[in-house]
């Protein structure tokens, strides 16, 4: 078994095609066929379950899959731990970060690791906190920026980036749009609730605080990005829990951000893997997150 077969066969978990694998691989598509057939040929079982339209992992693809993307990641690590002996920083850095985590700015961030490693790659992958947990445990992500996150047995490092108070934001006019106010869950009944998918920091952060306050609520209208949230919100659809900062956004003008009743707190960490496993590319970049600037 090659680390060659290994990434031909992850390659195709991903895409889930042939084609599409062999084009990110920059291979053709008979040698990447030959390729993971071979393997099959090795494990002496099927990977894929293949149709004319479709590739799905099979179960034993499935169970390999895992082992394969934490040889992959070994195989990198070790690499680039070659190379920092030698003074250089190259490979590949994966980030993971959920959307608009409060106490970093990813952008300039990953500018400031660019020029300061310019022969290293950087790959970022926007997830939500259950996926980026995982993709750190397996070796898929070399650090991950997350939101709320207790996860009960993690064996890496959680370093804290941020906290703030969740706050009620909605319309002009809406009757609970009263500046300087606080307002008490019980006075949110029978409101209609505008909120991310179940995975996203800023939803799971909104339905513990219901939760903790012992009060239930309906998301009428779920999104994946901020910029539809807020949008939907100006629109007078229904009003949001989110994080104080989403409500110093520039698309967050003209709406009210009103203080709740024992706020629930939002916390947003770096997720790292534990330090035998952390690759010199992450090092490098924590070097950075720990600097105001950037902060």
């Amino acid at each position: 078994m090659e680390l060659r077969q290994l990434e031909h066969f992850v390659a195709v978990a991903e895409e889930q095609h042939f084609t599409r694998a062999a084009e990110r691989l920059a291979v053709s598509q008979s040698g990447l066929s030959a390729s993971v057939r071979a393997l099959e040929h090795e494990l002496r079982t099927p990977l894929f379950s293949r149709t004319t339209r479709t590739v799905r992992l099979t179960e034993a693809g499935a169970a390999l899959l895992v082992e394969a993307e934490r040889t992959l990641a070994g195989a990198r690590a070790a690499r680039d731990a070659v190379d920092a002996v030698r003074g250089l920083l190259r490979g590949t850095l994966t980030l993971g970060v959920e959307q608009c985590v409060a106490g970093v700015s990813t952008a300039r961030l990953l500018a400031a690791f660019h020029r300061e490693h310019p022969h290293m790659e950087i790959r970022l992958r926007q997830e939500g906190t259950s996926s980026l947990l995982e993709g750190v445990a397996g070796g898929r992500l070399d650090l991950a920026f997350a939101a709320t996150v207790h996860p009960p047995k993690w064996r890496g490092e959680l370093v804290p980036l941020a906290r703030e108070p969740m706050v009620l934001l909605c319309a002009p006019g809406h009757r609970l749009a009263r500046e300087g106010a606080r307002v008490a869950w019980g006075e949110l009944r029978g409101e209609s609730f505008i909120d991310f998918h179940p995975d996203w920091g800023p939803r799971r952060a909104a339905d513990g605080a219901f939760a903790s306050a012992g009060a239930r609520r309906t998301v009428a209208l779920e999104v994946s990005d901020v910029h539809s949230l807020l949008e939907l919100v100006h629109e007078g659809l229904g009003i949001a829990v989110v994080p104080q900062h989403f409500a110093r956004k520039p698309e967050a003008k003209g709406l009210v951000a009103v203080e709740l009743e024992g706020a629930h707190v939002y916390e947003s960490v770096v997720v790292l893997p534990p330090d035998q496993s952390m690759s010199p590319g992450a090092k490098a970049l924590m070097t950075l997150v720990r600097e105001a600037p950037l902060r």
